[in-house]
């Protein structure tokens, strides 16, 4: 093997260091979430896993309604990932691949939107959620969800399609009769699916770990999702470490095993979108 191209010892001790400092995080949280608040505050602190985690585990699903919230969670996640697939890859197509006039305009506008807080939508939309009389309910997240967060999936997605796909397979396409939505449907979005399903998943994630919006507008327990209701675990003058953990756990293991199962097609659309831009 050429000298230049071999591994260097400490590039392997630099990527450990990266992989332990990802994954710590996770293991103190599960060791807090085995242990009581006394244990969790010691000086030197506990590394090892302690065995009330299925106890303090049982005190979070009858604490709060946490099977609930957990559905909840999925059914806004996985609306809001789909949704942003879609609805990206529709908007990245026309700016990429349609003229019209304005488009540049409207894209800038789009790209500008990455600037402002989300924070400064919250008094607005609240006031026209509780216009429509959707306080308390799902559609109250879903739907502005579907909008915020998407103007990096849309500016991804317009600069993969640009790069993917030739304007002469689409005029050949035209000629053959097939209409705009045919074309994208049918043409486009199976070539950047990869991409595609990245921007939804990256939705999902941003839609499950999602609090302030969803602290704002829900209020009854049925409708909590996982992350108002680890909010629930806490009361104004305690807070119990090993339950609050105990809930942040179980509410990341869905995560988890998602990225266990797709975290290679992620990482795929990723270079994807990387090599071909």
């Amino acid at each position: 093997m050429n000298k230049s191209n071999r591994v260097r010892w400490w590039t392997y001790l630099l990527l450990g260091l990266a992989v332990f400092a990802c994954l710590f995080p996770l293991y103190w949280m599960f060791v807090v979430a085995t242990t009581d608040t006394a244990t969790a505050t010691k000086l030197p602190p506990e590394i090892v896993p302690g065995g009330n985690f299925f106890h303090l585990a049982g005190l979070v699903f009858t604490t709060v309604p946490f099977v609930r919230s957990i559905l909840n969670s999925l059914i806004v996640a996985g609306t809001i990932g789909i949704g942003h697939a879609v609805l990206c890859s529709l908007a990245g197509f026309a700016f990429a691949k349609l003229r019209f006039r304005g488009r540049n305009v409207l894209f800038l506008s789009v790209v500008l939107t990455m600037t402002v807080p989300t924070q400064l939508a919250v008094i607005p939309q609240y006031m026209i959620i509780s216009s429509l009389g959707w306080v308390d309910t799902l559609q109250a997240i879903i739907l502005p969800g579907l909008g915020l967060g998407s103007a990096f999936g849309i500016f991804w997605m317009r600069q993969h399609l640009g790069a993917t796909i030739s304007d002469e397979l689409l005029q050949a396409a035209r000629i053959d009769g097939a209409t705009t939505w045919q074309i994208f449907w049918r043409i486009a979005f199976p070539l950047v699916r990869p991409a595609a399903f990245v921007i939804g998943l990256l939705g999902f994630v941003t839609a499950w770990n999602d609090f302030l919006w969803p602290f704002i507008v829900l209020k009854s327990p049925e409708m909590y999702t996982a992350q108002i209701a680890i909010k629930a675990l806490q009361n104004s003058f305690h807070i119990d470490l090993g339950l609050a953990m105990s809930g942040s756990f179980l509410a990341t293991l869905p995560l988890l095993v998602l990225f266990v199962f797709v975290g290679r097609r992620m990482v795929a659309g990723i270079m994807d979108g990387a090599f071909k831009g």
